[in-house]
């Protein structure tokens, strides 16, 4: 009898059948998959006051978090972390680089970045929660 059940998080036997399921599936179909997550950490000597974390896959990279503590916004740590991505990935032939977030985020700061919007979700209820979904073509 197939029985569904919720979990808060996944152990790594979990991770592993995921990750060989998904590469199994794009191998079938003739296609890379090479999942990898990424974080890059800035410090201030041994204080942490950014993280960015994401993975690529396929022929994109995909950012997922950037988080910088509000006492150290708009000191370029933000700019800093997202080049150090860009830099990082712009000769290991990917293609692009996306992202998503909320109106109540970041749109206009990933725009100064050179970041592309392909795509908003309207949300008519709640507005500050429109989404919107950035692109960046890594040349």
């Amino acid at each position: 009898m197939l029985n569904i059940e919720y979990i808060e998080s996944l152990n790594e036997e979990l991770y592993n059948l995921i990750d060989t399921e998904f590469n199994n599936y794009a191998t079938k179909n003739d296609v890379s998959c090479n999942y990898t997550p990424f974080n890059f950490l800035a410090k201030d000597g041994q204080k942490i006051i950014g993280i960015i974390t994401g993975h690529s896959y396929y022929k994109e990279v995909h950012i997922s978090d950037l988080i910088i503590p509000e006492s150290y916004r708009n000191k370029h740590v933000g700019t800093k972390l997202m080049e150090a991505v860009e830099n990082y990935f712009k000769d290991k032939n990917f293609e692009n680089i996306n992202l998503t977030t909320y109106e109540f985020q970041a749109p206009e700061f990933y725009k100064k970045c050179g970041y592309k919007v392909e795509f908003i979700r309207e949300n008519k209820k709640e507005p500050k929660l429109t989404k919107y979904f950035l692109i960046k073509h890594l040349d």
